[in-house]
């Protein structure tokens, strides 16, 4: 079974402005509100690829009754820890036409993506010793996905807490964070890491254009305790260094990309569905780029039949 851990979810208020401007009424054009969150993304995209999976974590106050109903109509299981104060957070996500570039022959309108994130409820001791408890129950062969910021309630140190509470369960973990916690769970050995071009950057200190420069940073996680690194790319696609020795890089389908929000969730998504599948290095990554396309393409999630449309025809040695 695959568990994800979404500790700070949220409702996502994403609405469409034709032109955002600072200090002035600006009205929307379409609005949605969605239940939140990496790990919660994670198992939406699961879902519509097939894939069964029970979404973790702490809510709190009507807003996260909200968000439990949303996940649970997605037919999607929960064993989320209620708090006895305070209310998830609402996220406020911009989609608004911004510059106009002009050309000879035409002008050219580009589109930019502004977020306001809550910082949510404070968390208490009890209510993280029940989630422990929880996680208690994963044994072998169980995935657990660690996505996502730790809010300021919580030690740093919460995904590698859980990682050494879990490691003698033999718990496939799959890290999607930033930083210090991507690289301090590294110790335990996670199944799958997610960071992105910028992150990897970000770690090492460096400018990273091409697959091939990305491929020894890639490495370098692997040395440090990764099994399989998955670095998405963007639009230019996404590289794989897995734990066969291998490395392998596709180009991402062209595609109309509206939204980015939860692209990069939908990848891990599709990489975890297309490796429980067939257990194929090559398949899982066609998977997660094909899921992350037919995210950022689609107004939520990309169902099933969009995400094979977009499978690569061809996956590159490295």
């Amino acid at each position: 079974m695959i568990y994800t851990l979404t500790v700070n979810p949220s409702l996502d208020y994403i609405v469409d402005v034709p032109f955002f401007k600072a200090a002035s009424v600006n009205r929307t054009k379409s609005e949605r509100i969605v239940a939140g969150g990496k790990g919660i993304n994670v198992s939406f995209m699961l879902k519509n690829l097939g894939t069964e999976s029970t979404a973790l974590g702490f809510l709190a106050g009507f807003t996260g009754q909200q968000i439990e109903t949303m996940v649970k109509k997605a037919g999607i299981a929960t064993d989320f820890v209620f708090l006895d104060e305070g209310t998830s957070r609402i996220n406020v996500k911009i989609s608004a036409s911004q510059n106009m570039v002009s050309t000879q022959a035409h002008s050219v309108q580009s589109t930019e993506e502004t977020e306001i994130n809550a910082q949510g409820p404070s968390i208490s001791q009890t209510a993280l010793n029940l989630l422990y408890s929880r996680l208690s129950s994963l044994s072998r062969g169980d995935t657990l996905v660690l996505a996502g910021s730790i809010p300021s309630s919580l030690p740093d140190s919460l995904y590698w807490d859980i990682m050494k509470k879990l490691s003698s369960a033999k718990v496939n973990f799959v890290i999607d964070a930033t930083k210090n916690l991507l690289i301090k769970s590294l110790d335990y050995h996670p199944f799958l890491i997610k960071p992105n071009h910028h992150e990897l950057e970000d770690i090492f200190g460096v400018t990273l254009s091409t697959p091939e420069e990305i491929v020894p940073y890639a490495k370098k996680l692997q040395e440090m305790g990764a099994r399989n690194v998955l670095v998405s790319m963007g639009e230019k696609g996404a590289l794989l260094a897995a734990e066969n020795g291998e490395t392998f890089y596709s180009a991402a389908p062209k595609i109309n990309a509206l939204y980015t929000v939860g692209a990069g969730d939908s990848m891990v998504a599709g990489f975890l569905a297309g490796w429980n599948e067939k257990g194929d290095y090559k398949y899982a990554l066609k998977m997660g780029i094909a899921s992350g396309s037919a995210t950022a393409s689609t107004e939520g999630f990309g169902t099933k039949e969009t995400v094979l449309s977009l499978l690569p025809k061809e996956i590159d040695f490295i």
